[in-house]
């Protein structure tokens, strides 16, 4: 071993006294500042919702300035989105985290243990817009978690610092023995390390021994101070998710009354979805998306339990031409070649025999028609609540829906006095259009009422189908809870509309019973009339949707 001045010190002396610092600043982990693990495509899932999103950017920069950690807060609302938005979220181990992160980890672990969560991932799981929802949904809950852990947060940004200061320790160990290596290496220096260069190694050995103890006891103080905040963290953890829960859940269910379907609402961009989520909350019928819900979904049990052209039960034989309902004698001529030509004279002149039934009513095939009264009483509440105006809209939605299921056209009158009508066409060829249906149920005209201006429109747009498409039978339902006039002439020509296109006309007289009573105006206009005076109830109509 050569000599260093006064001092002798060897090369290999020094690497031994180094060595720990030096596989230190060799091996030092990678440390992860997310909590969620998370692919390339789910990270740019979290990006592209950020920059579509106002409120997470708001939200970002709100928590960032109260708190002072901006790297942190933003982590936290990335981890927060992607463990509701992945279908099967994974946490990194603690110890795999960046100190600074692990109150993040600890929020975000508490958030995914709740028995909350697992509600509250069924409705974002896939879904960017709802997982960036569900996480607005928590900002009071995170405000209050990120107060509450102040003082563990600021613990885990020193311990940061300590472990990063001792890392910068022990790499300036190894570089101090590789410079006290180049020393030796020189040609004058005989393959010995000077004292100045072994002194440098020594200095820098000890400033890691202390680098490494502040750091062990940042790390402990910091654990300390994490372990305190964890119950309040649970807490606040679950709290969040059902906030988050709730609020996903609701206006999941708003969607589904309203009949928006998942396959639209993915087709929707960012800021589409976000601004009809606002206005099915604050539009004039946000407060009966229930109401609207329950009749759609009757309407819905009803259809299913419906037979089209139901037989109903056998009472004879008649005459027709209707060959579904053929009696097996008369099918029986098919099979003799010398009997089909009088097959074909019977059917052509409907006098072949047919069974004669008495039961359900066939069903329409032209457009259904909501006729809904939208005058100044149709304000007036009944039980619950509940709106007459209310009631008859959600009627008339539940029909569209019937329509649509159907392939038949639909088209929503609104109507008030003479001079005051809206028509809302749906034909079945296309997509209805949520915001077009909105606007069906959100307009009010006010006024009075008269029912010849809407009928008469509803009746020329039966004869405009049946001269352009030849179909006949369609239904018209007046949703109303008033009672006037019409004339003699308009009800004589009415009469003949009817017979000549085959429609039907059913009535519903909103919250006033006396509108349906025998011998009124709309017991005269309609084959079908009935009142509804408990307005909570939606199978007060479910007959109508067996039959339309």
């Amino acid at each position: 071993m050569g000599r260093t001045g006064s001092t002798p010190s060897g090369l290999d002396e020094l690497a031994s006294r180094a060595g720990k610092w030096l596989s230190l600043s060799a091996a030092t982990p990678e440390r992860h500042t997310a909590a969620v693990i998370a692919d390339r495509f789910e990270q740019i899932a979290w990006r592209d919702t950020y920059e579509q999103s106002a409120g997470l950017r708001e939200l970002a920069e709100e928590l960032t300035e109260r708190h002072n950690h901006a790297t942190c807060t933003t982590d936290l609302l990335t981890d927060a989105f992607l463990a509701a938005y992945k279908v099967r979220p994974r946490l990194r181990e603690r110890a795999e985290m960046d100190p600074s992160r692990l109150v993040n980890h600890q929020v975000i672990t508490s958030l995914m243990d709740s028995p909350e969560f697992a509600e509250l991932h069924r409705e974002t799981a896939g879904d960017p817009y709802a997982a960036a929802m569900a996480v607005l949904a928590q900002t009071p809950a995170l405000r209050r978690l990120l107060e509450h852990s102040r003082d563990a947060q600021e613990q885990a940004e020193r311990a940061k610092k300590a472990q990063q200061d001792a890392e910068d320790a022990a790499t300036a160990v190894s570089e101090a023995l590789q410079q006290a290596a180049h020393e030796a290496d020189r040609p004058d220096g005989a393959g010995t390390v000077p004292t100045p260069a072994a002194d440098a190694v020594q200095q820098a050995i000890e400033a890691a021994e202390t680098a490494e103890a502040a750091a062990r006891q940042a790390a402990q103080g910091a654990a300390q101070a994490l372990a305190a905040a964890a119950p309040g963290i649970r807490t606040g953890a679950r709290s969040a998710a059902a906030k988050a829960a709730g609020a996903v859940r609701e206006e999941s269910a708003l969607m589904r009354a309203w009949g928006v379907g998942p396959g639209e609402l993915e087709r929707m961009s960012f800021d589409q979805r976000a601004r009809l989520a606002e206005r099915l909350r604050t539009g004039r019928l946000a407060q009966w998306a229930e109401l609207i819900g329950r009749f759609r979904q009757m309407a819905g049990g009803e259809r299913a339990r419906k037979v089209e052209n139901a037989a109903g039960e056998l009472v004879g034989v008649t005459l027709g031409d209707d060959l579904s309902r053929v009696i097996p004698s008369e099918l029986a001529n098919l099979g003799l070649p010398e009997l089909r030509a009088v097959f074909a004279a019977r059917y052509a002149a409907g006098e072949l025999m047919l069974y004669d039934s008495q039961g359900e009513q066939a069903t329409g095939r032209g457009a259904i028609i909501a006729c809904v009264d939208t005058s100044h009483s149709m304000y007036a509440e009944g039980p619950g609540g509940v709106t007459r105006e209310a009631w008859a809209k959600a009627c008339a939605l539940a029909l569209l829906d019937q329509a649509r299921h159907a392939g038949r056209d639909f088209v929503g009158i609104l109507f008030s006095a003479a001079d005051k009508i809206q028509v809302f066409r749906f034909p079945a060829g296309r997509p209805a259009g949520t915001a077009r249906i909105l606007d069906f149920a959100e307009t009010f005209l006010g006024g009075g009422t008269s029912f010849q201006r809407p009928l008469t429109v509803a009746g020329e747009l039966l004869a405009e189908e049946f001269n352009d498409a030849a179909r006949r039978r369609g239904d018209i339902v007046m949703l109303t809870d008033d009672e006037c006039g019409v004339t003699e002439e308009w009800m004589r020509d009415w009469r003949d509309a009817k017979h000549l296109l085959g429609f039907r006309v059913f009535g519903v007289a909103v919250g006033v019973p006396p509108a349906a009573e025998a011998g009124s105006v709309l017991d005269a206009l309609c084959d079908n009339l009935r009142s509804v005076e408990d307005l909570t109830d939606v199978h007060a109509a479910a007959d109508l949707f067996r039959v339309i």
